[in-house]
């Protein structure tokens, strides 16, 4: 079982790479970010929340690989506190005291299915992070695009020629109202830009949080087959019969001995 060290310094040195370029360009980020700082600034926002909590996903795992590692050495798991991920093995292991660890394949079974769970759940709030990210920006152009097409059909409606009026006044304000128009623009394309950059962010943060949870799966699971019995107790839909009188009893006595502790 190994700490996921390395998947937490492959998200540290993405959001650095990721820093140094915002910090190069930061004179026009800024000029995008001023077409409309609420919504902009809302998609930062969860922007933040995203990273925060890809990290937080690989970090939580350190407390349940420390935990696994105490208990494989022999040491007492108290002082590695209560596990998030483990955490109904971790009561099973503390009812049982100083006895040894011993699992049916049902039980095995029934812990994997528990964290595979907990893994899951927190995935799809990343998941759901990155789908809000890439909506808001959605949102945004098609916010731009009304404000843009809405101004361009006030030019086009202001623009009549009076009595006595100069074409070249009239053309200026012609020209100032599509120049109004514009701002609408500049919202359509700064907040797809900071929406689907920021989807784009928290995706690979994702990737790597995923990966880090599939390596801390495999290594329970494996860890957990070494400790697993194999018996054949009959059951009431005949399945796992045993062969012979000698099988029998001594999966009757397996069982038992597992009630009794």
């Amino acid at each position: 079982m190994t700490i996921p060290a390395r998947y937490l310094l492959r998200m540290t040195a993405f959001l650095v790479v990721v820093g140094v370029g915002l910090f190069i360009l930061r004179d026009r980020l800024l000029s995008a970010f001023a077409a409309n700082p609420f919504l902009n600034g809302l998609i930062l926002a969860v922007l933040l929340v995203g990273i925060v909590f890809c990290l937080w996903l690989v970090a939580r795992l350190w407390r349940d690989v420390g935990w696994i590692r105490r208990y494989q050495r022999g040491h007492g798991t108290a002082e590695a506190g209560t596990p998030v991920m483990l955490a109904p093995m971790a009561t099973m292991i503390g009812e049982r005291g100083n006895r040894p660890l011993r699992l049916t394949a049902s039980t095995m079974r029934s812990i994997l299915d528990s964290v595979g769970a907990r893994l899951d759940e927190g995935r799809e709030i990343s998941r759901y992070l990155i789908a809000l990210l890439v909506f808001l920006g959605l949102l945004g152009t098609f916010w731009g695009l009304i404000e843009t097409i809405e101004a361009v059909a006030s030019a086009i409606q202001n623009l009549t020629v009076e009595s006595g009026e100069n074409f070249k006044t009239v053309f200026q304000k012609f020209k100032d109202d599509l120049l109004t128009s514009i701002g609408g623009a500049g919202t359509a394309f700064s907040t797809s830009l900071f929406g689907l950059g920021g989807s784009l962010i928290v995706g690979f943060l994702d990737l790597q949080a995923g990966q880090a949870q599939n390596r801390f799966y495999t290594g329970l699971e494996d860890w957990l087959s070494g400790v697993t019995r194999l018996s054949s107790l009959p059951t009431e839909f005949g399945e796992d019969e045993p062969e012979s009188a000698e099988a029998y009893l001594q999966a009757w006595l397996d069982h038992t001995a597992e009630i009794m502790e």
